[in-house]
């Protein structure tokens, strides 16, 4: 043991700095500093923490570095200590391909995924990396799969995140946050957890994000893939600390880093909104002129564009405006809901549009900002115009409101039935709009009348002008057979005062 551990420190002494920052990070060690800084981190590491994945870890490096140093390696160990490397002599290639060294060693953490870059996140500021992206790599066929890191904290972390306000009890503004996303080095990669996550922080398992149900039929659940708080469950002393991950293996390839972030609330956020981005009146009125600017190749001229003062969020009349550089509609939204929906649920997407809206490109409409200040809250809507200024509408507005609250009806009222002096209705009444009967409602039918003098006068509404002859005929037939069967006459009929109509 005690040549192998002078052997390893010697090969630590022939690294360069790359080597020295590969090595630091595969065991959860900051790679920051100068050289001399690395030699002696990496030192203390392989005499305080020697293990076979260490010794391993270092002998693949250096015959990375001098494959055929054999002799050199011979030369500096003591000539008393017989000790032999059957693995030694391997080529590169051999070594990449991850030859065991010891029987019964698993493979060791390969070297961090220094291409792997994450997105930076609006509500965590990156203070310290204390693990750099290092893929997640399966021991062996197993669809669940545990990976370790380990990494230190040095005391001036630890004041830190003593030292940090609280955002709400138990949750300091100071974190260790554990962050995994895809392998893949092409652009920067977003939070992405693997199937079957769990996190276990020195022998306690960690609180993971869960799924937000989905209210649409048909869709399932989505899981906010964010940062993992595991500073409750660290020592936060100069014990090592130990984060296990559980994860499984479906083909898909995972990393994993540890960062010191400090967490920003949704009111800093606008603090910084309303300080840094604010978009002047006079440029957003250009903006207007720009889109309203007459097309000759156009058929149809604008000449002005609506926006709406209710917020698509919380249909709430606007606080402060904001609205994406790069969307091309001139509708805001409220930046002080925005920002607190995406503390809750991190989406970034613009209300309006559904188009991405990351934070760096949120900007306050300072021309709607002064409008809301100079119209009254019933305003729901303005008009932009072609020279850049606008005109409230409510005309529409008004006229609904009075409409909803007058008790007159639009249209007059027509009284189609007038009781009799029996108390009983007629069929039809000669009635007009006016509620006066007909000058000629008693002649318009012989023989619609029944004996007394307060009957109602009944009107043959099925009659016109060029058919008065044709009744005078129908008449006379129908007052042959009335002594046998007395039936009614077509569009005239006799009621008695005592029988009540149907209809």
């Amino acid at each position: 043991m005690a040549a192998e551990l002078v052997e390893a420190m010697n090969m630590v002494k022939s690294f360069r700095v790359s080597d020295l920052q590969t090595l630091l990070a595969s065991m959860g060690r900051s790679k920051s500093g100068l050289k001399q800084d690395l030699v002696s981190r990496a030192l203390r590491l392989v005499q305080t923490e020697y293990s076979p994945e260490l010794l391993k870890n270092v002998r693949q490096l250096y015959e990375t570095r001098y494959p055929k140093a054999s002799a050199w390696l011979a030369a500096r160990r003591p000539d008393t200590v017989p000790v032999t490397y059957p693995g030694l002599n391997s080529s590169p290639r051999s070594t990449a391909q991850g030859a065991d060294y010891l029987n019964g060693i698993p493979k060791p953490a390969p070297p961090p995924a220094a291409e792997v870059k994450l997105v930076p996140l609006p509500f965590y500021h990156n203070l310290e990396t204390l693990l750099p992206p290092t893929e997640l790599i399966a021991q062996n066929s197993e669809k669940l799969q545990e990976s370790q890191r380990v990494f230190d904290l040095t005391p001036s972390q630890v004041e830190q995140i003593r030292n940090s306000s609280e955002l709400r009890p138990g949750m300091k503004s100071v974190q260790v946050v554990l962050r995994i996303c895809y392998t893949d080095s092409i652009g920067v990669q977003e939070d992405q957890y693997p199937p079957n996550i769990a996190v276990k922080v020195n022998q306690s398992y960690c609180h993971v994000p869960g799924y937000y149900p989905s209210n649409k039929p048909g869709v399932e659940p989505r899981r906010p893939c964010r940062p993992v708080n595991i500073t409750p469950w660290l020592h936060l002393s100069s014990a090592t600390n130990r984060v296990t991950i559980t994860w499984g293996n479906f083909g898909k390839r995972y990393s994993v880093a540890v960062y010191l972030v400090r967490v920003f609330t949704s009111g800093e956020l606008f603090n910084q909104l309303k300080h840094c981005s604010v978009e002047s009146a006079e440029r957003c009125r250009e903006r207007i002129q720009d889109k309203l600017r007459f097309d000759p190749e156009s058929e149809i001229a604008t000449t002005g564009l609506r926006v709406s003062l209710i917020c698509p969020l919380v249909k709430m009349r606007l606080g402060v405006p904001c609205r994406v550089l790069t969307c091309a509609h001139l509708q805001c939204f409220d930046a002080v809901f925005f920002l607190q929906m995406n503390e809750k649920k991190p989406t970034w997407t613009c209300p309006v549009c559904d188009k991405p809206a990351p934070f760096e490109l949120l900007t306050i409409d300072g021309l709607l900002s002064e409008i809301l200040k100079e119209t009254h809250e019933d305003i729901e809507e303005i008009e932009y115009l072609t020279d850049g200024s606008w005109r409230p509408i409510s005309d529409d507005k008004e006229k609904e409101r009075e409409r909803e609250n007058s008790c007159t009806p639009d249209y007059p009222v027509v009284d189609i039935c007038v009781p009799e002096t029996n108390g009983h209705s007629p069929a039809h009444s000669g009635i007009n709009q006016t509620g006066k009967s007909g000058s000629n409602g008693s002649s318009a039918g012989t023989g619609g009348t029944s004996g007394g003098s307060g009957g109602g006068a009944v009107v043959d509404l099925t009659l016109d002008d060029s058919s008065e002859e044709e009744g005078g005929a129908e008449d006379s037939e129908d007052t042959d057979d009335s002594q046998d069967s007395p039936a009614p006459k077509r569009g005239r009929y006799d009621y008695d005062k005592d029988l009540v109509t149907a209809y």
